[in-house]
């Protein structure tokens, strides 16, 4: 059995200690934004993601530190472009930044505009929004586009493209401990993001992990799991898929769609009183990305059984 660190110190935005999942291996699930990750070599540390708030990215990078003093930060692999996975790189320079090829292009076109966005939903939170003044895009500057592998020492990182959630996700596998980091494509006990995705290869994704038969599954949001955990978030999105396709049969629109669904997949996962307006926009992002999905579907359906039928005229 993994040893596991369980103590735990709390200061503004929910500075914690790190746990170590496997020898060299750690995470820390008290970050906002993520769960970010590390992996000691004998030539250095790989990164899994980065921290988003300020306060946050610093203290991981001071409980790397800590516990492995001297030793260089080799690369950082971000599993996909979002801000809580990619915005605290700035913090780990000098630092080489990995990803998927659909990232870099998305990174590359972050704007001043994007900046703003993201220091405004915290205004809530002002000390976290006065951290944000200085923000600094670090796109990746190595790229890989369905597979790339990381070999140091006796550590070997297989780094996977999946995509489902976006067009970037990808997991990081340590096939000799059997951890995997499968970023935003898991989502324990909580509404996973959908404003990016695409359902079936989600699917495939979650069907690709539990073919991995992980030990450990670090997701991008929750605990610490093993591959039992993707089944409801299978059945989740199945069940989006499958009344989606319903109200289309139906006639209805996509906003109709969207109004009619949101109460059926709310009650899914629990949903604290102070986020439910945030996850009800959340699944209207999803159930509109889904409802273009099947309309696709169904047009091309509709088109290869026309072309069918044409194919028959005038036999005898």
């Amino acid at each position: 059995m993994a040893r596991r660190r369980n103590t735990t110190r709390f200061g503004v935005t929910g500075l914690g200690e790190r746990e170590e999942l496997a020898p060299g291996i750690f995470i820390n699930t008290h970050y906002r934004g993520c769960t970010p990750g590390f992996v000691h070599t004998e030539e250095g540390i790989i990164l899994v993601d980065a921290p988003l708030i300020p306060k946050q990215a610093i203290d991981w990078r001071e409980q790397i530190e800590q516990q492995y003093p001297g030793d260089p930060l080799l690369y950082i692999i971000n599993t996909d472009h979002h801000r809580g996975h990619a915005l605290g790189n700035q913090y780990f320079m000098p630092c080489k930044v990995i990803a998927h090829e659909r990232a870099h292009k998305e990174m590359s076109g972050y704007t001043e505009n994007f900046k703003e966005r993201v220091r405004n939903s915290f205004k809530r939170e002002p000390d976290i929004q006065a951290q944000l003044n200085n923000i600094v895009i670090i796109p990746p500057d190595i790229t890989f586009t369905k597979n790339a592998r990381l070999l140091y020492g006796t550590r070997e990182v297989d780094l996977i493209f999946v995509g489902g959630h976006t067009p970037a996700t990808s997991l990081v596998w340590l096939p000799n401990e059997s951890v995997c980091f499968v970023g935003d494509i898991l989502w324990v006990d909580q509404h996973p993001y959908m404003a990016q995705a695409n359902s079936l290869e989600w699917l495939d994704a979650l069907e690709h992990i539990r073919n991995l038969d992980a030990e450990y599954l670090v997701p991008g949001h929750g605990p610490v799991c093993t591959s039992e955990a993707t089944h409801k978030v299978g059945e989740y999105i199945l069940f989006m898929r499958g009344r989606v396709r319903d109200y289309y049969h139906a006639g209805k629109t996509k906003n109709e769609t969207k109004s009619g669904l949101v109460g059926e997949m709310l009650e899914w996962f629990p949903v604290p009183a102070e986020r439910k307006v945030k996850i009800e926009s959340q699944i209207k992002s999803g159930l509109n990305r889904v409802y273009r999905e099947i309309q696709r579907e169904e047009e091309e359906n509709a088109i290869s059984n026309d072309d069918a039928d044409d194919s028959g005229d005038g036999d005898l």
